[in-house]
C-alpha cells in the first residue's frame, strides 16, 4: 500500500482535531432542562369508554415569535431577551398544551385524545394562542396569558375568552423561573377545565 494512502487520513485527523479547538458551535447547554408538570392527574390504571361527543380536542397553541422556541423568555420595557443558563424541554406550546390536557381531563372526565391521533375527532375543539409565558424582568414575577376559543361541531358559534395568572418568584434563575411558570400555567388551566366544563 503507497505510504501516500495512509499519511492523508492521519493528517485529514490532526487538521479536524485543530479545528475543533479553535470553533464553536453554540452556547454550552445548561445543565438541567426545565419542564412543567400538572397538579391534576388522571389516575393511572383508569378506563372509560366514550363517544366523540363526550370527548374535547385540544390543539397546540399558537405562539408570538418570542417564545417560538425553547428558552426562559424575559421581557424587560416591552423587550425580549432569555434567561442565561437555562432551557425548556419543549417548546412553550408543547408544554402548556400538555398541562391544559391533563388537567381539563382530570378535572371534566372529558378523554383528551392525543393530537396526533386523528382516528379521534371530538365534537368540541378547544384552541388559541398562549400570548404570554415568560418572567417580568425586575418585577419579581411571572405571568401567563391564554387566548382561548372554544367550538363545536355543527355549529358556527366561536366561544372566545382570555385567561391570565400571575406568580411571584424569589430569584430570577431558572428553577425558580420555571417553578414560578408552573404554578401560574396550572392556574390558567384550572380556569379553562372550568369554563370548558360549563360550555
Amino acid at each position: 500500500m503507497p505510504r501516500r494512502s495512509v499519511i492523508a487520513p492521519a493528517f485529514a485527523l490532526a487538521a479536524a482535531g485543530l479545528l475543533a479547538g479553535c470553533i464553536s458551535l453554540g452556547d454550552k447547554p445548561p445543565a438541567r432542562l426545565m419542564s412543567l408538570t400538572s397538579d391534576a392527574r388522571v389516575p393511572a390504571g383508569q378506563s372509560k369508554v366514550t363517544r366523540d361527543t363526550q370527548a374535547i380536542s385540544v390543539a397546540l397553541p399558537a405562539l408570538p415569535a418570542a417564545l417560538r422556541n425553547n428558552r426562559i423568555a424575559v421581557e424587560s420595557g416591552g423587550s425580549f431577551a432569555y434567561l442565561p443558563k437555562s432551557a425548556w424541554v419543549d417548546t412553550p406550546s408543547h408544554l402548556f398544551r400538555t398541562v391544559l390536557a391533563e388537567t381539563i381531563e382530570a378535572k371534566t372526565g372529558r378523554f383528551v385524545p392525543d393530537q396526533r391521533n386523528g382516528a379521534i375527532t371530538p365534537d368540541t375543539r378547544l384552541g388559541g394562542t398562549l400570548a404570554a409565558f415568560q418572567l417580568l424582568g425586575g418585577q419579581g414575577r411571572v405571568v401567563v396569558i391564554f387566548d382561548g376559543t372554544l367550538s363545536k361541531s355543527g355549529s358556527d358559534e366561536i366561544r372566545a375568552r382570555r385567561f391570565e395568572a400571575t406568580a411571584p418568584v424569589a430569584e430570577e434563575d431558572a428553577a425558580s423561573v420555571a417553578a414560578a411558570l408552573n404554578r401560574a400555567a396550572n392556574a390558567v388551566a384550572g380556569d379553562v377545565a372550568e369554563w370548558v366544563a360549563t360550555n
